[in-house]
């Protein structure tokens, strides 16, 4: 399992780490290129979650996504999207989820690709 330490020194799990959680985690970008983070709903309350990033700089992107557990599962290896906003979702990313452990993925942002899939334009259909 993979830890994380916390600001007073103790060590804990890496968030989706111990395979227990309600979301699977899908990285497109390293937390290590951030200092603050926000997670927003997108679409359904609960289903799909993004976690975004603030830089040093200001800019904010997409660190990850969080997937429901009912919105998908893991079949050989594979995250399956079993629901139309988490097909749409691994569609736009630039590669497909690859497992690390327990719930966590890594994928590849499509480069240049335009505000389709931003949490404003799922939102409005």
């Amino acid at each position: 399992m993979t830890t994380t330490k916390k600001s007073k020194g103790k060590e804990r799990e890496t968030p989706g780490a111990t395979g227990e959680g309600e979301f699977y985690h899908i990285e497109v970008r390293p937390k290590e290129e951030f200092v603050k983070f926000r997670t927003q709903d997108v679409g359904e309350k609960g289903g799909l979650e993004r976690v975004g990033g603030q830089r040093e700089n200001g800019s904010w992107d997409t660190v990850k996504w969080l997937v429901s557990k009912e919105m998908a599962h893991v079949e050989n290896g594979k995250l399956i999207a079993g629901h139309k906003d988490a097909k749409e979702l691994v569609d736009d990313l630039g590669s497909e989820p690859k497992h690390i452990e327990g719930d966590r993925f890594e994928a590849k942002v499509r480069p240049n690709v335009a505000a389709k899939g931003t949490p404003e334009k799922i939102r409005k259909g």
